[in-house]
């Protein structure tokens, strides 16, 4: 040990670099030195581990929970192999619905704010037939109301107010801890570009796989919706449409609340501009 650093030998693919850290450094900081050397090479949109070499076994482990570094050894980054469910499946065991911000003063302003309050009851109601939570967000509600009529949140798990565009504030995260199966987030609501797009990176930060329900989002412009829909779409998260979310969730005609669901969806959902891109 010298000047309280440790030495440490930080291999990733087929590249080992001696260096040094802090006495005491744990998982986030090994992170931050991984990413330090190494951040051109790492995907940072792929899963990773850390591993620490293990004398007794002769081979790397599993980094031990709430390991700190206290002498001298050799770590190693895995990225893991893309997980089946970055195919997008749906599993109301494993899944939440976010509502961001569907909020009375934001009718005027928001372009097919109908259409996508309609479809967001059909969500609404979809959560309820199967059990799935949902977590509701206001935006400054004193200032811009609460969450319009139309949207009926009984049941709701947590309903919030906030000022932070991302819904991913304490409040949520609580909620989230609460919830520990949940791997899949099913995001609508208000505004595409903003609210939405930064709950949804904030999510996938967080090892979340983000479903986006492009036809119950939209801004006060189609041009930032349409942008942030693909934005949001190169970035991995899933961007999808409410019937195919809740038929996913169903996953059988022989479920026993698929009827309940196909009356939901029966008529057609609104296409809100989607399709014209006007």
């Amino acid at each position: 040990i010298h000047n309280n650093h440790v030495p440490v030998l930080l291999s990733f693919s087929a590249f080992s670099r001696p260096s040094s850290v802090p006495v005491g450094s744990g998982y986030e900081v090994l992170i931050q030195k991984f990413l330090s050397i190494y951040g051109r090479q790492i995907d940072l949109h792929r899963k990773f581990m850390i591993q620490l070499y293990s004398d007794e076994w002769a081979q790397y482990i599993d980094l031990p929970k709430g390991f700190l570094i206290s002498e001298k050894c050799k770590l190693r980054f895995v990225p893991l192999e893309t997980d089946v469910t970055v195919l997008g499946n749906l599993i109301p065991a494993t899944t939440v619905f976010f509502c961001c911000d569907m909020q009375e003063r934001f009718r005027p302003a928001i372009k097919y704010f109908g259409d996508i309050i309609s479809v967001g009851q059909r969500l609404l109601q979809g959560a309820r037939i199967l059990g799935i939570p949902v977590i509701v967000s206001e935006q400054y509600p004193k200032g811009l109301g609460s969450t319009v009529q139309e949207m009926d949140l009984t049941g709701a798990r947590l309903v919030f107010p906030k000022t932070k565009f991302s819904m991913v504030l304490p409040e949520a995260e609580a909620a989230l801890a609460d919830l520990p199966g949940v791997r899949s987030v099913v995001l609508f609501g208000v505004e595409t570009h903003v609210c939405i797009q930064q709950t949804a990176l904030d999510l996938l930060a967080r090892g979340f796989e983000v479903h986006m329900v492009a036809d119950s989002t939209s801004s006060r412009s189609m041009m930032d919706r349409m942008f942030a829909l693909e934005r949001m779409a190169r970035t991995g998260i899933i961007v999808t449409t409410s019937e195919s979310v809740l038929l996913q969730l169903v996953g059988d005609k022989e479920h026993p609340k698929f009827k309940e669901i196909q009356n939901i969806i029966k008529a057609s959902a609104p296409e809100s501009g989607l399709l014209s891109k006007v």
